[in-house]
């Protein structure tokens, strides 16, 4: 009985851990976005050269091209402590620095630092996945992964709300530096944290530099590509539009805020740790398979509200909370399921680029849907949402069998 409960402590002990690591990331990248957003509009800056904030997210959608050298310097333990504080302190630097300058003089270098930070963010994310993997066996994976998204969902919250509330008491100078300190305190756990244990890794498993591109060589690996690509799209349609959508029924901007982005946030932050438990309880292939039915629910409710002459607030909430929870069960469910089918010695290298897969098909999908929805109409998006939704249901039906597909990998 003590042996189990000193197990379960030490459980707790690193999964906690890892929800400081991955909330070090996902607080300062989203203040960032917010904050200079709107401090470069009251500069007087043109929507062209604000536009121009969204290059700086590039290395999040290409760290698969140096995750494998990541890998390859990250054979043990202390070489992954030693490379994500490395990582995690250039970042803060980057974040502290840009404090001491000025939006209205230094935007290209505010630009330069900021880039820097989000290079070194998205190479300690690397770090962090690998280790991760290599830290929980396969039925930890659902519980890192919700940490994952809690740490996503809780520095989305910070990051756009209470720092930006601070930014406006406090000012450029005050807050940017303490968030480059908030972020490197973010890391202190794992230094100190003696609990963590992984396997040494062969030296034949060393990762190469090419190999991003053999992940997709492997016997049924495009399946699951097809999966990551599909099982989110019957939602982020939805999600992408949900705010323009309330502005059209007459909702303001601090209503839109407080249901959508603290309401709806707080209910994906709880949603994760319930998938995580919802997928231990039931197992996966059932997990993926309901959750599929939840996602054809969601575009199913919007397009019912758009036959109502004027839904009521309970009506939106209800869609809004049911597509937060759908987007939260549907991460931890391809999140785990990409954590599940990596290689050794490429525990980073494969799940960024399975990570990545999914990026790209969102970005693509909030960008498509926006002219689907001005085109057809609301209506005519929630039923494209809804197809796509009911074709991705069929797929998990007709390709994932009961210890099938990840046994054969």
């Amino acid at each position: 009985m003590a042996t189990t409960t000193n197990v379960d402590q030490v459980r707790r002990l690193n999964l906690a851990t890892f929800f400081c690591l991955y909330i070090a990331q996902f607080i300062p990248s989203t203040f960032i976005t917010t904050a200079m957003q709107v401090s470069m509009r009251q500069a007087n800056y043109g929507l062209a050269t604000i536009g121009l904030l969204h290059l700086v997210h590039i290395p999040w959608l290409v760290k698969f091209l140096w995750a494998p050298m990541v890998d390859r310097q990250c054979a043990n333990l202390s070489n992954y402590r030693r490379f994500i504080l490395l990582m995690e302190s250039v970042y803060a630097l980057s974040i502290m620095c840009i404090g001491f300058l000025d939006i209205s003089a230094d935007i290209y270098l505010i630009f330069v630092l900021v880039f820097i930070s989000m290079f070194a963010s998205a190479t300690q994310d690397i770090a962090t996945d690998g280790l991760a993997v290599r830290a929980f066996g396969k039925g930890d994976h659902s519980a890192v992964n919700s940490m994952q998204s809690m740490g996503r969902y809780a520095g989305a919250f910070l990051g756009s709300g209470i720092f930006i509330v601070m930014l406006d008491h406090f000012g450029w100078s005050v807050v940017f530096p303490l968030l480059g300190l908030v972020a490197w305190f973010m890391v202190v756990p794992l230094q100190f944290n003696k609990k963590i244990h992984i396997e040494p890794r062969s030296p034949k498993q060393r990762a190469k530099l090419m190999d991003f591109m053999w992940f997709f060589s492997r016997k049924d690996i495009i399946p699951h590509v097809v999966f990551l690509l599909l099982y989110f799209m019957g939602i982020i349609g939805i999600i992408a539009n949900v705010r323009p959508y309330m502005v059209d029924l007459g909702y303001n901007m601090k209503e839109i805020g407080v249901w959508f982005g603290m309401v709806g946030t707080a209910t994906s932050f709880a949603m994760a740790w319930v998938a995580h438990v919802f997928i231990r309880r039931i197992g996966m292939y059932r997990a993926r398979l309901v959750v599929a039915v939840m996602i054809v629910m969601a575009p199913l409710y919007f397009l019912l509200l758009t036959f109502l002459p004027s839904p009521t607030l309970p009506m939106l909430v209800g869609g809004l909370l049911l597509v937060k929870t759908c987007h939260a069960f549907a991460s931890i469910v391809v999140y785990t399921t990409a954590m599940d089918c990596v290689r050794e010695g490429r525990e980073g290298t494969d799940f960024t680029i399975q990570v990545v897969v999914v990026h790209l098909s969102s970005s693509l999908i909030s960008i498509i849907s926006g002219g689907v929805g001005e085109w057809l109409d609301y209506r005519g998006l929630y039923l494209i949402e809804l197809a796509i939704a009911l074709v991705s249901l069929v797929y998990v039906i007709r390709v994932f069998k009961p210890h099938q597909m990840l046994a054969r990998w």
